[in-house]
């Protein structure tokens, strides 16, 4: 084994006891302060469901480090174990005999490892959803609807992948000397592409959405939207109940095809003030911009990207490095993904900040429309409440994992917003 190859083993076994030893972290914090309660839940919250939201998020956390050590040993085996080295020659030999296109050949390459990767993580699916969440009373799905949603899943996934996989090879193969650029500016164009046919094309594929039936709900919700210079095709209800009792809204496609989506179950669980906080908060996350600033980071990220994997991909490093007999490019995508994912390992740290920063403002938001930030800080007790949320999370750990500001800081500060 040679030096660099060395490193890169070593580095990736660092980056993943990094992984572990944050989750250490965070479940001796809940060990510690899991039961106790703090006042803003006190009304909310009774000792058994905070034993629950415990045991929860125990039983959530080493079923990760489970899936997460399984995944680590089929990267491991796949990558230096001599399987990717098989699997590259095999289809060189067939390649070479079959005489396939740049194309058709990336296809077959990158699909059928595409396939595994499901295969191989389907047991985990299942256990989480009929196993974990089903034993904390979220789950709501037959085996028969799952199992049609996972079919669905793999076809949506093999068309949009399909796609994007000729596009990229076929640009690559013609446009050998400055193939990233194009390579990008496709990726561009797609993504916006899939974001804005998602609410009718790709969602009713598995939920069903129909208008709110209130109509006077849908009307103040409207009329609140356009207060804050919002305009949506229309309010929707998502038949989240058909799967799970956990709750959410979002924001759905973009421009003229823009509405917003509520899960049946939020209804369900809302008071009338609290639902229109927390619409408050998602029209915060759209007046400010923060879709459009992601989606350009995101692209400003995915440009660097394109750049640096042609760097390496039109070179043999990557082959010499890891032993691999045929140099090529596809084999050299594996083991670049496999090293870019070491190299950025850190990067969530920052995108989560940034992200804290973000709900901060729909925060802000939502308080400076409402005039209070009260109802969304009950919405929020309500909720956590409801999803058996850790609300103790070890601050390292949220650092790192967390998008949202920690539960009990965030309410409280939407507490003293509205005082």
């Amino acid at each position: 084994m040679n030096t660099a190859l060395i490193i890169i083993l070593v580095l990736y076994v660092l980056t993943q006891l990094a992984d572990f030893a944050l989750d250490y972290l965070n479940l001796l914090h809940l060990k510690k302060y899991g039961s106790e309660i703090p006042p803003e839940f006190a009304e909310a919250i009774s000792p058994e469901t905070m034993r629950r939201s415990c045991a929860y998020t125990f039983a959530k956390s080493r079923f990760s480090m489970i899936n997460r050590i399984y995944s680590q040993i089929i990267s491991l085996v796949f990558i230096f174990a001599g399987i990717l080295n098989w699997y590259n020659n095999l289809l060189f030999s067939y390649q070479d005999s079959m005489n396939w296109p740049f194309v058709i050949w990336g296809l077959i390459f990158v699909m059928l490892l595409s396939y595994a990767k499901t295969i191989l993580n389907t047991p985990f699916n299942y256990y989480q959803t009929f196993s974990l969440e089903r034993r904390f009373g979220f789950n709501t799905m037959t085996k028969k609807l799952w199992f049609i949603d996972l079919i669905k899943g793999v076809m949506v996934s093999t068309v949009i992948i399909s796609v994007l996989l000729v596009g990229a090879f076929w640009l690559i193969d013609n446009l050998k000397d400055i193939w990233w650029l194009p390579v990008w500016g496709f990726f561009f164009v797609f993504t916006f592409f899939i974001i804005y046919i998602s609410p009718y094309v790709l969602e009713p594929l598995f939920n069903k959405f129909t208008p709110i039936e209130d109509r006077e709900l849908a009307k103040e919700i409207i009329d609140m939207l356009k207060k804050a210079g919002i305009k949506v095709k229309g309010v929707y209800k998502m038949d989240a109940s058909r799967r799970t009792r956990h709750s959410n809204a979002y924001f759905s496609g973009l421009g003229r095809v823009k509405r917003i989506v509520i899960f049946d179950t939020l209804i369900e669980k809302l008071s009338r003030e609290e639902l229109m906080a927390v619409l408050a908060h998602e029209a915060g996350h759209c007046r400010k911009g923060h879709v459009i600033k992601n989606l350009i980071l995101f692209e400003i990220l995915t440009a660097i990207g394109a750049f640096v994997a042609y760097e390496v991909l039109e070179h043999t490093w990557l082959t010499k490095v890891f032993g691999l007999e045929q140099d090529t490019f596809f084999a050299k995508m594996v083991l670049f993904s496999f090293v870019a994912n070491i190299v950025i390992w850190g990067m969530p740290l920052v995108f989560n900040t940034l992200s804290r920063h973000f709900e901060k403002q729909a925060d802000d938001f939502a308080v400076k429309t409402l005039g209070s930030g009260k109802s969304l800080a009950k919405a929020l007790i309500k909720l956590s409440a409801d999803n058996l949320s850790n609300i103790h999370p070890q601050k390292l750990y949220a650092r790192f994992h967390y998008s949202h500001p920690p539960e009990v800081e965030r309410i409280r500060r939407l507490q003293a917003a509205g005082e």
